[in-house]
């Protein structure tokens, strides 16, 4: 596999899993964008950030983005190249806004961008790419695909699928940021290994109830988004998340805890009427129509005959 392109810049949204009770399933895209700009280098690899993560993130090969290109490159065939990133980061690390899932995504289009055959490294292969690296589907389903989306396992070695979902028009979104952030891991951590049969069948409920008013009806948001698999249990790990969930709540706002946490998204059709809590950053933010894209800046000279 020959490259083709010289330089490709990606654009990759942010997402926010889970939704409520649509644990490890349901995400949505939000109109908030990391954008990478990566050239083919024959040295080691390089990477300049700016905007979120500028002060914390590797700058070599053990950068998610360069990890996760590479492992596209081989899979699609290519020779291995060093990389050189340009990266102005939009998306709040560690506060359960997909930041890793982009991350892997990112990866993956720029290698589908550099290749002689795009194809190779299509959406689906992409999307089984970012699953794999982030070990769930809910995430990469809708930085992949956009809009709101569906995620599931298959059994065995079977790949992970997911579908778009039908989305009113009315829907819009806030997203309340914290200063603090929480690891993924330690949030699972929080999660038990059984959960009652009652809490289960009420989750089930709600998830089919949350995917109608998404579609059809968003009156239905507030008892649509109730949870009991994850949200209670993870309130010790982050209690300022748990209270303001609460408290929005009880104020008839649908709002739930954003993927692992701590940022906190309300569903709502009326974002100015969505209060601004003291000590969190309040953006109302749109959805998404579509997953990551990648754009050829230049090609290559053409090679002698």
């Amino acid at each position: 596999m020959r490259f083709t392109a010289d330089r490709v810049l990606v654009r990759v949204p942010a997402t926010s899993a889970n939704l409520g009770p649509g644990f490890d399933s349901l995400g949505l895209a939000l109109d908030l964008w990391d954008q990478v700009t990566a050239r083919a280098v024959p040295g080691p690899s390089e990477v300049r950030i700016r905007g979120e993560g500028a002060a914390t993130l590797p700058r070599d090969e053990r950068h998610l983005v360069i990890r996760a290109a590479h492992r596209a490159l081989e899979i699609a065939g290519a020779p291995p190249v060093g990389l050189e990133l340009d990266c102005l980061n939009a998306i709040p690390q560690g506060k359960g806004l997909g930041s890793s899932a982009a991350a892997v995504v990112t990866g993956a289009l720029i290698a589908r961008g550099l290749i002689q055959v795009p194809s190779v490294m299509n959406a689906g292969r992409v999307f089984h790419l970012a699953a794999d690296f982030e070990g769930h589907p809910d995430n990469a389903a809708p930085a992949v695909l956009g809009g709101a989306t569906i995620a599931w396992t298959g059994e065995g070695s079977e790949p992970p699928r997911a579908a778009r979902l039908a989305l009113h028009p009315d829907i819009r979104l806030v997203l309340l940021v914290p200063d603090s952030s929480v690891a993924t891991s330690v949030a699972r951590a929080a999660l038990p290994q059984r959960v009652p049969f009652r809490d289960a069948a009420f989750n089930l409920a709600r998830s089919a109830l949350l995917v109608h008013a998404l579609g059809s009806d968003p009156s239905l948001l507030l008892e649509a988004t109730e949870d009991r698999l994850h949200q209670p249990y993870r309130a010790d790990v982050m209690p300022q998340t748990a209270g303001l969930v609460a408290r929005l709540r009880v104020s008839g706002f649908a709002a739930v805890t954003s993927g692992a946490g701590p940022a906190v998204l309300v569903l709502t059709t009326d974002p100015a009427e969505v209060p601004e809590p003291a000590g969190w950053r309040w953006t109302a933010v749109g959805i998404a129509a579509t997953g990551g894209t990648v754009t050829r800046v230049d090609a290559p000279p053409p090679e002698p005959a």
